[in-house]
């Protein structure tokens, strides 16, 4: 679950001093410095399912091509969902995919926020017109902020090392032997009183218990999402795009406040002690 906020509480975001951060610094991606890897992502869940006719996803595909003639590699999973996405092996890359309910867009490494932030917008100015996915019929629309760091060992040991455990739990690692095989914190709290945006901090690791048994790590990545929600149909008069840009203001300011120095910063650290 995940939860949403007034048009009045975004104001308040917008007026923030961290929202009013010089031209300069908002044009440069200012996240790119905490992780190995940052990515911003947007996913609209609809109600009722998507066109799946091959000239509706073929024109939809290729509009977006147009505007960015990179994405050249499209393809079908063995799930039937269609992704346009471009070359991984560029130290960046955008993506689009369309499921059966639900549309995402992705931009891993971009240069700045807001180049991202045009993608995810063509992407949802798009989806009325080519897919007949009205305000009416969108389930959830979220905006993700992804960290990924690259670690060779225990990720969940190195992950509880850097943000701690409650000390109810202390006495449970401190048990002869004892190895930490799963430590994936997660949060979710309601922005608003109606419980409809929500934000979400998730720490995802991949380290399974035959690699600590055998004390053999690959080099893998720990991720951390922090998502804003909003949940619902539209309000009146409000656009896809419009409502983007408030979840984007949101999760920003929440990051600044309370992961960036809080679960980021100490996570890096951790693990270049390492």
């Amino acid at each position: 679950m995940f939860v949403g906020k007034s048009l009045a509480a975004a104001e308040e975001f917008r007026s923030d001093p961290i929202g009013d951060r010089d031209l300069k610094e908002r044009s440069m991606n200012p996240y790119a410095s905490l992780a190995d890897d940052f990515y911003v992502n947007m996913n609209l869940n609809t109600e009722m399912q998507l066109p799946a006719a091959r000239e509706t996803v073929l024109g939809f595909f290729e509009r977006v091509q147009k505007q960015y003639p990179t994405m050249r590699n499209f393809y079908t999973r063995d799930n039937g969902d269609f992704v346009l996405e471009e070359d991984k092996d560029m130290g960046h890359q955008r993506w689009v995919t369309l499921e059966p309910r639900r549309i995402c867009s992705g931009h891993i490494n971009p240069d700045s926020i807001d180049q991202a932030l045009d993608q995810h917008a063509l992407i949802l100015d798009l989806v009325p017109f080519m897919l007949s996915v009205s305000s009416l019929d969108c389930e959830a629309l979220d905006y993700v902020m992804g960290f990924d760091f690259n670690y060779r060992g225990n990720h969940d040991a190195v992950v509880m090392e850097a943000l701690g455990s409650s000390s109810s739990m202390e006495s449970l690692v401190e048990i002869p032997g004892a190895q930490v095989l799963n430590f994936e914190p997660s949060i979710t709290i309601s922005l608003d009183e109606s419980c409809r945006r929500q934000a979400r901090l998730m720490i995802e690791t991949r380290t399974n218990a035959y690699q600590v048994r055998r004390g053999e790590f690959p080099e893998d990545q720990i991720s951390v999402y922090f998502t804003v929600r909003q949940y619902g149909s539209l309000e009146p008069n409000t656009t896809y795009e419009a409502t983007l840009q408030q979840l984007k203001i949101t999760c920003e300011q929440l990051l600044e406040r309370h992961v960036i120095d809080q679960v980021l910063r100490p996570l890096q650290q951790a693990i270049s002690t390492r």
